[in-house]
């Protein structure tokens, strides 16, 4: 019964923050700073939310600053933020509920639909199933060319 408590704490944890963002072709070559930004999301929420998902709610500013202190996340989130809107990288920034929705969307859309892992979910709701819209050359995910 622990494990499966703790397996269900630890899923509502992680797959917030990563599930239903982009996956990128090996092939394709992403800076640090995209490769960052864009493979993660931040759930808003303030206090509680930060102890509730271990401060791993500052995704984004954990994977780009891996030894940096939980405490910090939080003071390196706006500077992360400005910095990547004077950049033109997308920062991706959503509520806990929302994140829930975005993942069993995505889950749905990979499980039943396409089963095209390397599927843009930004463009999912723009047709159906289009190999055309993967990774390798969506520039509607990343609104810059990157191929």
């Amino acid at each position: 019964m622990q494990l499966a408590l703790f397996g269900l704490y630890m899923g509502s944890s992680f797959a917030p923050n990563h599930v239903g963002m982009p996956l990128v072709s090996p092939k394709l070559k992403l800076d640090f700073l995209r490769r960052q930004v864009l493979m993660s999301r931040n759930i808003s929420g303030g206090s509680l939310m930060s102890i509730f998902m271990g401060g791993l709610n500052y995704q984004i500013e954990h994977h780009l600053f891996p030894s940096m202190a939980r405490p910090y996340l939080r003071k390196a989130q706006p500077l992360v933020s400005a910095y990547c809107a004077a950049q033109g990288v997308p920062y991706t920034r959503t509520t806990l509920w929302q994140s829930y929705r975005i993942v069993i969307g995505y889950l749905n859309t990979v499980g039943l639909r396409g089963k095209d892992p390397f599927l843009c979910p930004w463009s999912l709701n723009a047709a159906p199933f289009d190999p055309a819209r993967r990774y390798r050359g969506c520039s509607e995910c990343f609104r810059v060319a990157i191929c």
